[in-house]
């Protein structure tokens, strides 16, 4: 399955090679993987239609459950339509053996073609010489199961690469091109590094440059994860694929093509899936020592037979039986059925595993690095503080949500919330307009309401007491100021809501031995004082947004066992480099399409679950692998006939019993699974 699925990743990467092309070539891959997934479902249910008439005639069932089916030609409709299974069912088996001896690396494939293979060239040498028993239930069983435990594992391991395609989908595909005397509409294709654009309130930015005219603030939070709009002025720069909130501006397009910033997150994404280890599958390494066995025991079986008593028939009988039990159908299970039963278990309690492999790898994770906004935060602004000059808190609250409730500003919904929450009347304010960079300024009757920053206060010299200023900025906390009629009357200080189970998240990990990191690309103080709220000892602060993955890349390469935590574009390399990538549900398409599991609740205690049912998960596959490869050490020598001197022999029919048995008690197992 490994070779398989490894194949088809390096098939992936082939395909993508310009910037421009990326787009189809990729969905072209998400095309190819989901034909693939396809493919395994429909061959599963037509052998399954096919499995049903076999079952129905073969001997050995109507034995088994004391019926009798006879009339003219079954036995050649039974050869026929198992004939049709085994090749029809059996080819992707046939594909994966060659690329695995390719690789000289037997293991699942190899050891299914060779049990199916041997079964019915046994089987149709019987039907025809009518000596002895057939296994084309045998082998269309183990094909359908296989085809059902294949098909369960690759829809659980479908491609994380969808996020490149997230990407692209962000970058608008024209812009508007300003000459001299008026504006051209043109192709992204056909901007070149320069040229001077014009981007419209509520657009979204083309590609990356320095702005030349105008001031604006512009949404990043689909790149940065960061939810406060960023004031923009002349001589700063924009990136491409970020949202224009308010005011028009002019700016000069200094990259293109791949040179972008979001180009470069998709090299980065890419580069960072590529090099990520490959897990060699437990089920993969049992497959193999049962592949050597299953030929060694079948030839020294047949051998042995064959010169005690020189009975061909008998002798081919015994190490064909040796052969199909050496795979049995509970390996082929072991590990899907699990994955399938941690899946659900996960979604129950808010996780969702995109990547089995890396997440098996989980419950090795010694260190979890959080991302702050989003993540440990609600990136929302919630009021923690109004400070007064001469005024009512309300009445200082009020005229704040009057023209706050006509913005969609996060500190604006933070006032509406608390002036909700205190069940202010909403006054009506006219003329409300954005001053990009400096706030709102708006009319309530007569007198003219103003919320700035504390810097517009200084750049229109009013007075204030700057003593009060410095005490809010000390908390670290976003400060509004409110204005009326030209004098300062109050200030209402936000912060960003820190989730009520951070605390409980870091203390629980901090019990299992893990450390927890937080990375931010807000400032050291801020980030810190959010950190000593959370009981984080770890902080890494003022992290620019293409920096986070060579942050994850130096813990992954000091040795530790990494999971990153994160909500947007720019953590989508970061979630990619680590060991285990955990998106928070409400974040970016792109953070989720590259995450290995995704927080439905975005909730940090969550991670704690990840780890503990990684662990639940692994410890029941360890069982299911150990029962379904440890019968065998019975089974075969029966089979085999080393007990055969005191007429203990293991036949067909008892060999296919303990095997179903073996497969049942697999399935059971994997369904007592819990956290």
């Amino acid at each position: 399955m490994e070779n398989h699925d490894s194949m088809h990743h390096q098939d992936m990467k082939s395909h993508e090679h310009q910037h421009h092309t990326e787009h189809h070539d990729h969905h072209d891959h998400q095309d190819h993987h989901m034909m693939m997934v396809n493919d395994f479902k429909k061959r599963f249910f037509i052998s399954i239609i096919l499995l049903i008439p076999i079952l129905v005639l073969s001997p050995m069932i109507q034995t088994f459950f004391n019926y009798s089916i006879d009339f003219l030609g079954d036995y050649i409709i039974l050869l026929v339509l198992s004939s049709i299974l085994f090749i029809y069912g059996g080819k992707p088996f046939f594909k994966g053996t060659v690329d695995e001896l390719k690789e000289k690396a037997p293991a699942m494939m190899s050891l299914i073609a060779l049990a199916i293979s041997v079964s019915y060239i046994y089987s149709v040498y019987t039907t025809i010489m009518q000596t002895g028993t057939d296994f084309f239930w045998e082998l269309s069983s183990l094909i359908s199961i296989m085809l059902l435990g294949h098909w369960i594992e690759m829809k659980s391991v479908l491609g994380a690469s969808r996020a490149l395609e997230s990407l692209l989908k962000l970058m608008p595909d024209t812009a508007h091109v300003v000459h001299d005397d008026h504006v051209d509409d043109i192709s992204i294709d056909d901007i070149e590094v320069g040229m001077i654009l014009l981007v419209k309130p509520g657009e979204k930015i083309p590609l990356d440059g320095t702005i030349t005219e105008g001031s604006t603030s512009i949404d990043e939070s689909m790149l940065t994860g960061e939810s406060m709009p960023v004031d923009k002025d002349e001589s700063d720069e924009v990136i491409g694929g970020s949202i224009n909130s308010s005011g028009s501006f002019k700016y000069q397009v200094s990259h293109i093509g791949d040179d972008t910033f979001l180009s470069k997150v998709v090299t980065m994404v890419r580069d960072a899936q590529s090099k990520r280890s490959k897990t060699q599958r437990l089920a993969d390494t049992a497959a193999k020592y049962l592949f050597y066995i299953a030929i060694i025991a079948g030839l020294s079986t047949f051998l042995v037979w064959y010169f005690l008593d020189f009975n061909l028939d008998n002798a081919i009988e015994r190490a064909v039986t040796v052969i199909i039990i050496a795979c049995p159908h509970a390996l082929g299970l072991a590990t899907p059925l699990v994955n399938a039963m941690s899946s659900s278990l996960g979604a129950k309690h808010g996780v969702l595993i995109r990547n089995q492999s890396h997440f098996e790898q989980a419950r090795h994770i010694d260190t979890v690095v959080f991302d702050k906004t989003g993540t440990l935060t609600k990136g929302e602004f919630e009021v923690s503080q109004i400070v007064t000059i001469d005024n009512d808190e309300d009445d200082v609250l009020s005229l704040a949500y009057a023209l706050e409730s006509k913005s969609e500003h996060p500190i604006a919904k933070g006032i509406v919330q608390e002036a909700e929450k205190r069940k202010l009347k909403l006054v009506n304010a006219k003329d409300v307009k954005a001053n990009p960079g400096h706030g709102l300024f708006g009319y309530i009757g007569k007198d003219k309401i103003e919320l700035v920053s504390p810097n517009y206060l200084k750049k229109q010299k009013i007075k204030f007491d700057e003593g009060i200023l410095k005490d809010l900025s000390k908390q670290k906390q976003t400060i509004v100021s409110v204005i009326k009629n030209d004098e300062l009357i109050g200030f209402i200080a936000l912060s960003d809501v820190v989730r009520e189970t951070s605390r409980e998240a870091v203390s629980m990990l901090k019990d299992m031995g893990i450390e927890s990191i937080m990375l931010t690309g807000d400032n050291k103080e801020i980030a810190q004082s959010i950190a000593d709220q959370i009981g984080i000892d770890k902080v890494i602060a003022e992290v620019l947004p293409d920096e986070k993955a060579d942050k994850i890349d130096e813990l992954v390469k000091s040795g530790k066992r990494v999971a990153m935590t994160g909500d947007g574009i720019n953590d989508a390399p970061a979630l990619a480099k680590a060991h285990l990538g955990i998106a928070i549900g409400v974040g970016t398409d792109v953070a989720i399409e590259t995450a290995d599991v995704i927080l439905v609740k975005s909730n940090p205690l969550d991670v704690t679950n990840i780890i503990k049912l990684s662990k639940a998960t692994y410890r029941k596959m360890i069982q299911n692998l150990a029962w379904a490869t440890g019968y065998n050490l019975i089974a075969l020598p029966l089979a085999a006939g080393v007990l055969s001197g005191i007429g203990i022999i293991l036949s067909p029919a008892i060999g296919a019993i303990l095997m179903s048995l073996s497969t049942i008690i697999v399935a059971i197992n994997a369904r007592l699974l819990k956290i």
